[in-house]
């Protein structure tokens, strides 16, 4: 059987649906498991980034819409902005650039948490690339319903 180019498949759609949501779950689990294993925001964002581009491939008639519910030059500039601050920061405290900082926080129900300046910067990259493939997307997606 030859699947034309704008019928969507059964499998594909079943097989999106399923992985979607454990796609972006593992994506933020590797945004905040890189300091201590392999991850980070870089590679975190990859994952769901991924994640986004199954669901447009899997969506050929341009049925679901924008990747994302908001347009995604908001997380690629949010991002940005929170990495640049997340580095420039330790020159206000007498550091260098980009220069680590740690703390302990006691939470209620939680206990000691230890925070680094380390992962608002991997957040910042997270967004970055999320939102750099959620601009991709939507170009793409905008070229393909100019082109119906």
């Amino acid at each position: 059987m030859v699947i034309a180019l704008g019928e969507r498949s059964l499998l594909l759609d079943v097989g999106i649906r399923a992985v979607f949501h454990t796609a972006l779950l593992f994506g933020v689990f590797l945004l905040f498991a890189g300091h201590n294993a392999p991850g980070g925001g870089f590679i975190g964002g990859l994952v769901t980034a991924a994640a986004f581009v199954l669901r447009f491939v899997g969506d050929p008639d341009g049925e679901q819409g924008r990747p994302l519910p908001f347009h995604p030059t908001t997380l690629l500039g949010g991002g940005l902005a929170l990495a640049v601050l997340t580095g420039v920061a330790a020159w206000l405290f007498g550091g260098d650039l980009l220069e680590s900082g740690k703390a302990t926080l006691d939470l209620p129900l939680v206990g000691d948490v230890k925070v680094t300046s380390a992962l608002p910067f991997d957040i910042g990259v997270y967004l970055v690339v999320v939102g750099l493939v959620g601009t991709v997307l939507t170009t793409l997606g905008t070229e393909r319903e100019q082109r119906s």
